[in-house]
């Protein structure tokens, strides 16, 4: 019998990213909410399970062999211990105002998914809004319009399982684009590996930083501190406005409330509201993407009120869309060493990188 997600759940490894119900060949997982921890797990219908391990392989969280995936990605092993495989790293922004100030930090994921569409480069990009009928969830699907690419911009920091929407990429003809936190990527890759239609079919791999998730607690217990009932809210954005940002929440009365990043990041990050997973990732820059994206939490941008974001081009596919982009003047670009990306992302590299295997045998225990 082969393995199956089942016991990277017992282990308490699942990140929720959904690769597994979307490969699995006979249909038998499906994403559930875990109400107790507010995390997404997926449950398997073992009438129709058929052993074929396959949830098991594409799994981040049955493991990453980085360097073995980065030689078949970038043809070499990580030239960086901190931040990975790289070609460049850059600074930029999106040069359409609106899309800038709107987006987490200089709107650059939103602008490049534009231009790849317009220029025909993908046929549609999976991304992740937050759903209409359920304020608080996310919902990934396939954006193939500029204003649904537009409509999925800003973070969200709660459970993603953006890799759902695979399966709409295995159904359709096309070429795509993906864009998510390490996990999804990690799951993508290692999807890609076993699976030549997707591997055929995802032609850009847009990664972004993340030094953690939040559980849905973290958000419903945050509201219940500022006195916002749930059932009030018309539309929650994690970020936007701007640079850093504010948390924005529309409620059925009309009023808007505006809440600067710095007032709720410290409570979205507290131990206890982080799944359990997330403090076993090692992988804070999403090292297997063909760009990675993150703030440029940097001295020189601290009077950035509009946004900038700091990029790493890991691949050649990556890097010729920053120079077409660039080139067509929809996207500002400048080249940094290495050093400013470790210093923008310090604390985070840290907590990653430093002590993980301690983190790690703790929680085993």
């Amino acid at each position: 019998m082969g393995q199956t997600i089942e016991s990277v759940i017992k282990n308490k490894l699942c990140t929720g990213c959904g690769t597994c119900v979307s490969l699995c060949p006979n249909e038998a997982l499906e994403l559930t909410l875990d109400y107790e921890k507010g995390i997404y797990v997926p449950e398997l219908n073992k009438e129709r399970c058929i052993d074929c391990s396959v949830c098991y392989e594409v799994c981040p969280g049955s493991g990453i062999d980085f360097g073995g995936l980065s030689k078949e990605i970038f043809g070499k092993k990580p030239n960086n211990v901190l931040i990975g495989s790289y070609l460049n790293c850059y600074t930029g922004y999106a040069t359409d105002r609106k899309i800038r100030y709107n987006s987490a930090s200089g709107g650059l994921v939103t602008q490049l998914l534009i231009f790849a569409l317009e220029a025909g480069i993908i046929d549609g990009a999976l991304v992740t809004r937050m759903k209409t009928s359920e304020t608080l969830k996310p919902e990934p699907f396939i954006a193939r319009t500029k204003n649904e690419i537009i409509a999925a911009s800003k973070s969200k920091y709660c459970p993603v399982p953006a890799n759902l929407a695979l399966s709409e990429i295995l159904e359709e003809e096309g070429r795509f684009a993906v864009v998510g936190l390490p996990c999804h990527i990690q799951g993508v890759r290692k999807a890609e590996r076993i699976n030549k239609k997707l591997r055929e079919r995802i032609v850009l791999h847009l990664g972004l930083f993340c030094s953690h998730a939040s559980t849905f607690w973290a958000t419903e217990l945050f509201l219940q501190r500022i006195g916002v009932e749930k059932k009030e809210i018309v539309s929650l954005d994690y970020r936007g406005e701007g640079w850093p940002g504010f948390m924005k929440i529309l409620l059925k009365d009309g009023t808007t409330k505006m809440l600067p990043l710095p007032l709720y990041w410290d409570f979205l990050g507290q131990d206890f509201l982080i799944p359990r997973r997330c403090l076993m990732c090692s992988d804070g820059l999403n090292e297997l993407a063909d760009l990675s994206f993150g703030d440029a939490w940097l001295p020189e941008f601290s009077n950035d009120n509009l946004g900038t974001s700091i990029l790493i081009a890991r691949s050649s596919a990556g890097k010729r869309l920053l120079e077409n982009a660039k080139s067509a003047g929809k996207i500002e670009l400048n080249e940094i060493p290495p050093d400013k990306v470790i210093q923008s992302q310090l604390n985070m590299l840290y907590f990653k990188k430093k002590n993980v295997n301690s983190r790690i045998n703790l929680l085993r225990q």
